[in-house]
């Protein structure tokens, strides 16, 4: 996230609250507020739209910490991190029906508070990288395959790509990336996907980062194969599969 992770403070103590703040001001968060009831709490969630919520449990009020969160996440899809002096059971399974990212045991240091935020942040900013290669996977074409060739899209375009001019195939996270002769093309497409699509007779995954083109094969050591002078790694569990379909070729 590029600008200022936005942090909401609901804490009925307020010499806590005010050093909570100082402390998440000085590692370079916003604070939007420092409020000690629920109502305070639904209020500026409807009108700041934190990012995060620092949430104590046990509240004054006719609503805890755990009741105001099931309300606020009425209204905003938001982080909860609990504070909390109470840790039984009963609290700790009602704030976990709440799904929080996570749990600060009172009293705490500042290195407990800033590691609790910085792996919220950071999981929120995966969970964000996860929303948009979702977006592209569901707008992005699949590959056209047809019985000597495939298309797939290439700057804005759908190109046709010889099976016999693949070389093999890489995955890279949720992408896999076809390396042919002289040219490679990035998918949103696992190769898990990919391989159910090619063609059989020509490919095999040989390892669970790779499909090969097995007519591409230069050399076969014992636990790498060469295509083009790059090494690729072959898994043991395949190994024999390989054999076996090299000798049918």
């Amino acid at each position: 996230m590029s600008r200022p992770i936005k942090i909401l403070i609901v804490e009925d103590e307020m010499i806590i609250a005010a050093n909570i703040s100082l402390q998440l001001t000085s590692l370079g968060y916003d604070v939007i507020g420092i409020v000690p009831r629920a109502e305070d709490a639904l209020t500026c969630v409807k009108q700041d739209s934190p990012d995060i919520v620092l949430m104590d449990i046990n509240l004054k009020g006719e609503l805890d910490g755990i009741e105001t969160v099931k309300l606020i996440k009425d209204i905003h899809d938001v982080a909860v991190i609990y504070l909390t002096a109470n840790a039984d059971e009963v609290h700790f399974n009602r704030a976990k029906s709440t799904h929080p990212h996570a749990f600060i045991s009172k009293p705490f240091k500042k290195l407990d508070l800033q590691r609790a935020i910085e792996l919220t942040v950071d999981r929120l900013q995966q969970e964000k990288n996860n929303d948009i290669i979702d977006n592209v996977s569901k707008s992005e074409p699949s590959p056209f395959m047809l019985s000597d060739c495939i298309f797939v899209r290439h700057h804005e375009k759908m190109v046709k790509v010889d099976i016999k001019d693949i070389l093999y195939i890489e995955a890279e996270r949720n992408y896999c990336r076809i390396y042919s002769k002289g040219k490679e093309y990035l998918l949103v497409m696992t190769l898990k996907d990919m391989d159910e699509k090619l063609p059989n007779k020509h490919f095999l995954r040989v390892h669970r980062s790779f499909i090969i083109n097995l007519s591409q094969i230069d050399e076969i050591a014992t636990s790498h194969i060469v295509i083009a002078k790059k090494a690729i790694p072959v898994s043991k569990s395949l190994k024999e599969e390989l054999l076996k379909r090299l000798q049918t070729i």
